[in-house]
């Protein structure tokens, strides 16, 4: 695929980063069609060398997105239709994936927009984001926030979001640790984050995600276990690296290191 910027999806790429925009009035609600357009693009994003974070939002001031598109269920879209190789929203279950996402929620994030949100590995919102999910109030169920959100907020909480559709604002989804950031300038503050991004090592960004992926539902001996090893490939990769070696140069010559990705 190459990068567009045009309605149903805004893909741009900036620098090192890639910006993904949903962009469907009147609320951002994403069908299986726009799912697949949002994989092809975070499946380029993960194939891209060149690229090393991507900043994904919503169209407008009121929506980040509305989830699931009900008037496409009304016409008969299925539940369980295929919405590409990421899953729905593009990227929450794209294999191979060891690139960080950034969400900069500019607005209401409901159902699977919420599950989006949740997917992220970094979340910058505006003061007046809402997070809620909706769905048993409708007959169906949010099942990706079912796997997800009990694992990040205390189970009562996350219970009651889920089965009673409590909604968050962002101040008190930034106390319970769902977002980093609540700013104004959400998408400055999310190019200022992705900045960050960029300026570390991408291969030890990458190890991270893979030790966290692959020890999170170990004990915490079972992970030093696991980690000493020699089966994580990217954790190994970086300690023979020449980035290795490049990170104390820098710092030891005071420049700014040039990181090779190798």
């Amino acid at each position: 695929m190459e990068f567009v910027d045009e309605p149903p999806v805004r893909a741009v790429v900036k620098g090192a980063v890639l910006e993904v925009t949903i962009d469907r009035p009147k609320a951002n609600a994403i069908d299986a069609a726009t799912s697949r357009i949002l994989s092809e693009a975070f499946t380029t994003f993960r194939d891209d060398p060149a690229l090393r974070v991507a900043i994904f939002t919503g169209a407008g001031e009121r929506f980040f997105s509305a989830g699931w598109d009900l008037n496409a269920a009304a016409e008969g879209e299925e539940f369980e239709a295929d919405y590409g190789d990421g899953g729905f929203g593009g990227f929450g279950e794209l294999p191979g994936l060891d690139k960080p996402v950034i969400c900069a929620v500019n607005g209401m994030a409901i159902g699977g927009g919420f599950e989006i949100v949740m997917a992220a590995d970094l979340v910058v919102a505006a003061p007046e984001a809402k997070f809620w999910l909706p769905e048993t109030g409708l007959g169906f169920l949010p099942d990706a926030a079912s796997v997800r959100l009990p694992r990040m907020l205390p189970q009562v909480i996350a219970n009651e979001v889920l089965y009673a559709g409590r909604r968050l604002d962002a101040a008190e989804a930034a106390r319970w640790g769902l977002i980093n950031e609540v700013a104004d300038d959400v998408m400055g503050a999310a190019r200022a984050m992705a900045e960050r991004v960029v300026a570390s090592a991408p291969l030890s960004i990458g190890a991270i995600r893979q030790i966290r992926d692959k020890t999170s539902h170990l004990s915490v001996t079972e992970a030093f276990e696991l980690l000493r090893s020699g089966t994580l490939d990217k954790y190994e990769a970086v300690l023979t690296s020449e980035d290795a070696a490049e990170g104390p140069a820098a710092f030891a010559e005071g420049r700014d290191p040039q990181w090779k990705g190798r």
